[in-house]
């Protein structure tokens, strides 16, 4: 089965969900102009995520895809977040403030909570990050006639997700932006690229195979697509888009071209590609001292928060792929048709 039938899409693209920098505004606008719009939940609560949905629901008649994180949610580990506290303490004493003692806006794993929250709307597409839920949620899902689909970034994690139960497999290769779907190995060295990826999964998978990561262009998606895709998932393209709630600090930096990506696990406890900047460099990108994903933002957040009020982006994650040509200040309308060669 193709995208265009599966998704009851016009144009096999897919808008990556993007934490943080986006919300029903750009889903809509990209479902509006034929693709599938997506809407990142792993941050809201059960409210905002229904408040999302009211939302997309108003401004677009289209096709949606919720997102969410299904990792394990381990028990907060008080010594590593002390002994991370105490390694950052150079950058607290800087900016004259102190850690923090809570824990807001976590990643939090989706559950028969969220499940029974959204179950009213009957979303079509549910897409996961790190794996799926557990089979009784992904049959749940399946009852409400939902498509589900995951991100593999490896052939094992690829037919992993056939078996248990992904109706389309995205191909999240090494250029791609934000945290890597890795949910079978932590090893950066097992990481692919794109076109790579993509091949190796057509060939491993019977269900669709979607490329993600260094997508830029039409002529980017066409290459991919002669490899086996069956279409494409973009996000850092439009993260510059009118729709787009990304920064002032996030913006400049993609636009800078002095600016570079790189693999760093400082921000969250997980592998994620973002732009180079002061912390990243200063912890030499990834160490094993980070608590355990979620809670290693924690820490980071006060520095953050204290730096952006300076204009500065030394402790922001600044999710990125590697491939930023495509990014422009333009509706993102204009962007979808332009990756479909409709032109701008």
């Amino acid at each position: 089965m193709n995208l265009y039938s599966l998704f009851e899409i016009e144009k096999p693209i897919i808008q990556a969900p993007m934490a943080g920098v986006q919300n029903w505004e750009l889903a809509a606008a990209v479902s509006n102009s034929g693709g599938l719009g997506s809407i990142p939940c792993g941050m809201l609560t059960k409210d905002q995520v229904i408040s999302e949905i009211k939302n997309f629901k108003k401004h677009s008649n289209k096709q949606y895809n919720l997102n969410f994180f299904c990792h394990k949610m381990p028990a907060i580990n008080l010594q590593m977040m002390k002994a991370w506290q105490e390694q950052l303490s150079p950058y607290y004493e800087s900016f004259s403030i102190k850690p923090s003692d809570g824990a807001s806006n976590l990643r939090v794993p989706f559950d028969m909570n969220l499940a029974n929250a959204i179950e009213a709307y009957k979303p079509p597409i549910l897409s996961f990050h790190f794996g799926l839920p557990s089979q009784e949620l992904v049959t749940k899902i399946k009852s409400w006639g939902s498509i589900v689909i995951s991100s593999a970034t490896t052939k094992e994690e690829g037919i992993w997700l056939e078996k248990n139960g992904a109706d389309a497999v995205i191909a999240q290769g090494f250029e791609a932006g934000g945290h890597r779907a890795m949910f079978m190995t932590s090893e950066p060295s097992t990481q692919m690229l794109t076109s790579e990826l993509v091949h190796c999964l057509k060939h491993a998978v019977s269900v669709p195979v979607i490329a993600a990561g260094g997508i830029a262009t039409n002529s980017d998606i066409k290459k991919l697509i002669a490899l086996g895709a069956s279409g494409a998932q973009v996000g850092t393209a439009y993260l510059l888009c009118d729709e787009a709630k990304t920064s002032k600090i996030h913006r400049d930096a993609i636009k800078s071209k002095s600016s570079t990506t790189a693999l760093t696990n400082i921000f969250s406890g997980r592998l994620a590609r973002g732009i180079t900047n002061k912390i990243m460099k200063d912890l030499n990108f990834i160490t094993d001292e980070v608590p355990d994903f979620p809670y290693a933002s924690i820490a980071i957040d006060p520095l953050r928060k204290k730096s952006e009020t300076q204009n500065k982006s030394d402790f922001t994650p600044l999710w990125s792929g590697t491939n930023r040509s495509g990014c422009k200040e333009i509706s993102a309308e204009k962007l979808t048709n332009a990756l479909w060669g409709n032109g701008i």
